[in-house]
C-alpha cells in the first residue's frame, strides 16, 4: 500500500507498506525494524512470538512519550509482562496493524511528538 508523502526535511515517515515490508521515505525495508523520527534500525526479534522483555526495554533509550506496534495485517496483543518496563515509565504501548501504525505514526511525528515504531511481521 503507498501511502500520501509529505516530504517533511530530516523528518522520518512512512511512505508505503506491504506483507513484509514498509518504506520509510525513500527506502523500502524488509523485516522486523525499529523507526523514529530521525532513526530506522533492525529489530531483534524474529517474529511475534519471539518478542521479549529485552526488546521492549531497549526502546526505553529513545525515550519515547509513546511507543507503536505494528503487527502485520492483523493485530496480535503482547503477553503485558514483556512490555511492563514501558508501562512502569508511564510509556504508553499502542498495539495496531502495521497500516495504521503507519499513519498514526506519519501523524505523530509532524506533530514533533516522541514516538518509536516497531514492527513485527510475522
Amino acid at each position: 500500500m503507498k501511502l500520501q508523502h509529505t516530504a517533511i526535511e530530516n523528518l522520518n515517515q512512512f511512505s508505503g507498506y506491504g506483507d513484509d515490508f514498509v518504506r520509510v521515505n525513500t527506502e523500502q525495508y524488509q523485516g522486523n525494524v525499529l523507526v523514529t523520527a530521525s532513526e530506522v534500525h533492525v529489530w531483534r526479534p524474529l517474529g511475534f512470538d519471539d518478542l521479549t522483555e529485552v526488546d521492549f526495554t531497549a526502546v526505553l533509550a529513545y525515550k519515547p512519550e509513546v511507543v507503536l506496534l505494528g503487527t502485520g495485517k492483523t493485530i496480535r496483543f503482547p503477553h503485558p509482562r514483556l512490555y511492563s518496563a514501558l508501562a512502569a515509565a508511564h510509556i504508553g504501548l499502542d498495539v495496531m496493524d502495521t497500516g495504521a501504525l503507519c499513519r498514526t505514526f506519519n501523524i505523530l511525528t509532524s506533530e514533533d511528538r516522541k514516538v518509536v515504531a516497531l514492527i513485527v511481521h510475522n
